[in-house]
């Protein structure tokens, strides 16, 4: 990974940051995390003490902000009707 990092996401907490990290290292962007230290030791998410910046290289910058303001917007949502667990979907 580039040695210039740019932070593109800041999560609420330790579950937040691994669904982002998943969702844009499943797009090819390699990410890495900074953030305070009690969301691991204590996980206390409050006041911005359990924020997490989710940081990709500068290259990366501009699809994962891309890739994240879709998701936010919905275009990546399942469609409830192709739901495997649902016995009635065909």
């Amino acid at each position: 990974m580039d040695s210039q990092l740019q932070r593109v996401f800041v999560a609420s907490g330790e579950v937040e940051a691994q669904q982002v990290r998943a969702f844009l290292e499943a797009a090819g962007i390699s990410t890495a995390e900074r953030g305070e230290a009690l969301r691991k030791t204590h996980g206390l998410t409050v006041d911005g003490l359990g924020a997490v910046d989710i940081l990709v290289a500068e290259a990366d910058v501009a699809q994962a902000r891309e890739m994240l303001a879709s998701a936010e917007a919905g275009a990546f949502r399942l469609d409830d009707s192709n739901d495997s667990n649902d016995p009635n979907a065909t």
